[in-house]
């Protein structure tokens, strides 16, 4: 059985040129280990180090940073055009305001033969838990929209929503216990009012999935050509999250669209699931106030 790191460096070529899109304290190909790779993330390396020096990690696993992310894109960020041989992005994508944008920007630096590692994480296994799939409407909106920033709607979603389990943010298909919202609805009103007064950008998922969700999800945008991206490989939930290689000679799907469907319906109907879901409701069917 292969290890994380294994899933997402598959389809990984070492003597390859790379880049990892913020890897923050736990990078998955680090300079290190021998990867020829460029670092892109939102803060440099010293930020970075502040940022989570508070949170108990391995400080000195925080790469150096070699393009800071500021809105540009990323050809012009990078000075490279159909340059890198792979991309990881673990943990990335549901943070992203235009899930489209983000992998054509992605694609504008890669080689036509090249590959996009994605780590995602399940709904049904950390804070996302009872947020509903997203749909194929609000990531073609958001991409026409080009957004930069989370809607409002979005912020309300999220920070009405989220939870946690045992006061954990994520958990595995094993796991049973309490779970609790991580905020009130005064900080859901707050957090919508600083969205609306500011325009800044909030640090939110975004975008929630079962691992079947995020591949048809792949499917269609391929499909409707928004993105020229299929699958190479899938890895089904281990933990909280599941694993995606993409690439233009990626073969998609084995399955009809159909079929995919009916196994996104399992997922979100499993028992564990829906027990889940009927703890959460016994403990919380009350009027809200």
């Amino acid at each position: 059985m292969l290890k994380r790191k294994e899933k997402i460096l598959c389809h990984i070529k070492k003597n390859g040129f790379g880049i990892e899109i913020g890897p923050s304290h736990a990078p998955i190909a680090p300079k290190k280990e021998g990867y020829q790779v460029h670092i892109l993330d939102h803060m440099n390396r010293e930020q970075l180090v502040e940022k989570f020096r508070p949170h108990n990690v391995s400080l000195e696993n925080i790469e150096e940073v070699d393009f800071v992310w500021n809105g540009e894109h990323y050809s012009q960020l990078t000075g490279k055009v159909k340059f890198y041989d792979w991309v990881i992005a673990s943990h990335v994508l549901e943070h992203t305001p235009d899930f489209i944008g983000f992998l054509n920007e992605c694609d504008s630096i890669m080689k036509d033969d090249a590959v996009i590692s994605l780590a995602i994480p399940d709904k049904r296994y950390c804070f996302d838990h009872f947020r509903p799939a997203t749909g194929i409407s609000k990531i073609i909106d958001s991409h026409f929209r080009k957004d930069k920033m989370h809607t409002a709607g979005t912020v309300a979603e999220y920070f009405l929503n989220i939870v946690h389990m045992n006061g954990k943010i994520a958990w595995d298909c094993g796991s049973h216990g309490i779970y609790n919202f991580r905020h009130s609805l005064e900080e859901a009103r707050s957090e919508i009012e600083r969205v609306k007064n500011t325009k800044e950008y909030i640090d939110v998922h975004s975008w929630v999935f079962t691992p079947h969700s995020f591949r048809l999800m792949i499917h269609d945008l391929y499909c409707l050509g928004f993105i020229p991206f299929q699958e190479l490989s899938f890895f089904s939930t281990v933990g909280c999250e599941f694993f995606v290689t993409l690439g233009r000679k990626g073969k998609g799907l084995a399955h009809s669209r159909i079929e995919m469907l009916k196994k996104i319906e399992s997922e979100i109907s499993s028992p564990s699931y829906l027990m889940a879901w009927l703890i959460f409701l016994k403990k919380y069917l009350t009027p809200l106030k």
